[in-house]
């Protein structure tokens, strides 16, 4: 029998290369799933060395172990915990003082043999900055080891000191930190009764005690069955008179204060700076990416190169793309010869040709936008823009991270509600999540686009990019405003702080992000998309062939939706286009083309005039093309986006007003701008 595998927990903030280091030593030995009852995801990986198994335990990200979060929650708790027999701390080497704030609250809460992996050495050294390993070493009392994990460096070092760390006999720590003394005095008042049951976590537990921290409590209160005793009961009247008037704020200001301190010994302790022509660049960079004058200009300069690099570098491949898969179609059909006429063009003209749209539209803007999109997080830009924006945000009521999950949400709205577990406040992550799809995903930029350039740009893709950043502007401001409006009515509360780390420019690991964002993001996304579309294209067939009388059911439910559609300067078919894109908004064109020409199946036009002659014979003018646009804006979301939604808030609740809200939003804007048309004739 093989021995049992070392089970060994990865803790440390966010961007410290935690994430570089689990890869670079488990490698393709990782399986990922989520923490019992949480959405944040988990992952485990294997290891082997010098004879020893071990199983990494990737912790999420974290500043503290004084938890807002459920990340922060999820660490705390399993650090707590005896599953680990060994801990690595990951420290940034170019920010030391701040990762020594976890370093030290994970050697006061945690049994297991510690060490700290100082990672990023490369960068530190890029900046000027030198660190005396052993000295941290000798001051915080456990082994200290330095790595560069994106180039390899210092893993064999660390590996060697996981080796000891599991051979190593727990053992009495010294104080790591020194706390006012009326705490000192309240904890060694407590730890005697409690000692037997928290045993060399005693003290963490009397520090967590005479805090009053129900959550803590609520988690491991089971390991104290004595906490109700009269000796405990008196240890914490004793501790709590020694506090005085040292209690609840007052008390946690103390208690971070001293670690912040501490942190702060160690890093002058351990590190010297040299500033370097690298350091005084970054300067110079954010003074230009963050200030108010030239930040925002800046940052929407970049992204409309983005999106023109979208609308020009796509349009050639979806056509090739167009061409390669409509070519298999027929092939299709007849290898489909033995099922009845019906059923067999059902399948190809109905399923296969909807997922072939849904691939060759979707497919080539996401391969160009997600990776240059991550290009722009990679080099550490997205912090920046969340920086720029915090204030928009908190004058709107909401969370300043709210920036970056929009930013996502440019790509896919189910990836931007997803990355909304980043908010710490439930409020403010449902205010996140609920206003997420008023930001144009990619799916529904080739319907922007088509219009902008049969309307409005003619056939300049300069032209349509600019008008497409226009709509992306006016979809920021509808955020922001349905924010306000959330946060004043269902979702009142006060704006929350948090700490937004602006990480080090970085040269970007562009084979890396390829990867990344293809696989990641691009497949995982289509994968979705093309999930939901196959059933629709069947039902779409089903409604376009299927009679009542003299018209199919398609033009019966157009008709119904005519009214409506009317009244926000649209009409039926445009409303049960929209309805039956629900799927994926890449199909919204397609159906919409196939209502005009009465087609069976889906259809499309060789060319924008073309297009532009069969739009006007079906009564469209320049107000029709811009309420479409406005409503392709402002709609409900798409059928993956609804399920993400119902799968992170665990609400049909909430679910049903995600997809309401925009809607309302949608026709009330619609509605407005027509009227507003019909008075200027235009």
């Amino acid at each position: 029998m093989p021995n049992a595998a070392h089970i060994i927990a990865l803790a440390g903030n966010p961007n410290v290369g935690k994430s570089t280091v689990f890869n670079a030593l488990t490698g393709l030995r990782q399986h990922t799933g989520n923490w019992p009852g949480k959405t944040v995801a988990a992952a485990r990986g294997d290891l082997t060395y010098a004879g020893e198994r071990f199983t990494l335990v990737d912790l999420p990200g974290t500043y503290s172990l004084f938890p807002n979060s459920a990340e922060e929650e999820i660490a705390r708790d399993y650090l707590c915990s005896d599953e680990a027999e060994a801990v690595v701390v990951l420290a940034d080497a170019t920010c030391l003082e701040r990762s020594m704030n976890l370093v030290l609250q994970t050697l006061e809460a945690s049994d297991a043999p510690t060490l700290v992996c100082v990672n990023l050495l490369d960068e530190a050294e890029k900046k000027g900055i030198a660190l005396d390993l052993a000295a941290l070493s000798a001051a915080l009392g456990v082994p200290v080891v330095g790595t560069a994990a994106s180039r390899g460096e210092g893993l064999d070092g660390l590996c060697a000191a996981l080796a000891a760390a599991v051979r190593e006999r727990p053992r009495e720590r010294e104080r790591s930190v020194e706390y006012p003394r009326a705490v000192e005095r309240a904890v060694r008042a407590l730890e005697p009764s409690l000692a037997p049951f928290a045993r060399s976590r005693s003290r963490f537990y009397a520090l967590r005690l005479i805090e009053d921290d129900r959550l803590f409590f609520d988690r491991f209160g089971a390991e104290l069955p004595a906490l109700a005793a009269e000796r405990i009961q008196e240890s914490l009247s004793r501790a709590r008179a020694e506090l005085g008037e040292l209690t609840g704020d007052a008390l946690r200001d103390a208690l971070v204060g001293a670690l912040s301190d501490r942190a702060t010994e160690l890093a002058r302790l351990c590190e010297s700076r040299d500033e370097t022509a690298a350091q005084r660049r970054d300067r110079r960079l954010d003074r230009l990416l963050t200030s108010r004058a030239t930040g925002i200009p800046v940052m929407l300069a970049l992204f409309g190169v983005i999106l023109w690099l979208t609308v020009e570098g796509a349009n050639v491949p979806s056509q090739m793309l167009s061409r390669l898969l409509f070519s298999a179609q027929e092939p299709l059909r007849d290898a489909l010869s033995f099922l009845p006429p019906f059923w067999r063009d059902a399948l190809t003209d109905g399923m296969y040709r909807t997922l072939a749209w849904v691939v060759a539209v979707m497919l080539p803007p996401m391969a160009i936008f997600f990776p240059l999109f991550t290009l722009l997080e990679d080099v550490g830009y997205l912090p920046r823009v969340a920086f720029v924006l915090d204030r928009c945000f908190a004058r709107a009521g909401a969370h300043g991270r709210q920036s970056l999950t929009m930013c996502m949400g440019l790509g896919c709205n189910a990836c931007g509600v997803m990355g909304c577990r980043i908010i710490d406040s439930p409020r403010e992550r449902l205010i996140a999540m609920l206003t997420n799809c008023f930001v144009p995903c990619n799916g529904r930029f080739p319907l922007l686009i088509t219009l902008l350039c049969v309307f409005f740009s003619g056939t300049s893709m300069l032209g349509a990019a600019v008008g497409l950043l226009a709509a992306l502007v006016f979809s920021v401001c509808v955020t922001l405003t349905v924010s306000r409006l959330l946060s004043a009515t269902l979702l009142r509360g006060e704006s929350s702080s948090f700490s937004l780390e602006l990480p080090p420019y970085r040269r970007p690991r562009v084979g890396q992000v390829l990867v990344r964002s293809l696989l990641d993001r691009t497949v995982y996304v289509l994968g979705r998309a093309v999930t939901v579309a196959a059933p629709a294209g069947l039902v779409i067939y089903l409604l376009g062939n299927c009679n009542v009388g003299e018209m199919t059911l398609l033009a019966c439910c157009a008709a119904a939706l005519d009214p409506l559609g009317r009244l926000m300067g649209l009409d039926g078919m445009i409303l049960l286009a929209f309805l039956l894109g629900f799927p994926a908004n890449e199909i919204v064109l397609p159906i919409l083309l196939m209502g005009y020409c009465s087609a069976g199946t889906l259809v499309d036009c060789t060319s924008l005039a073309q297009l532009r002659t069969l739009l006007c014979a079906n009564g469209w003018s320049g107000a029709t093309a811009l309420c479409m646009m406005l409503f392709s804006l402002l709609h409900f979301p798409c059928g993956t986006t609804t399920l993400t939604l119902a799968r992170e808030t665990k609400s049909a609740r909430w679910t049903l007003l995600g997809v309401v809200l925009p809607t309302a939003v949608g026709i009330a804007v619609c509605i407005f701008v027509h009227s507003a048309a019909a008075l200027m004739d235009f």
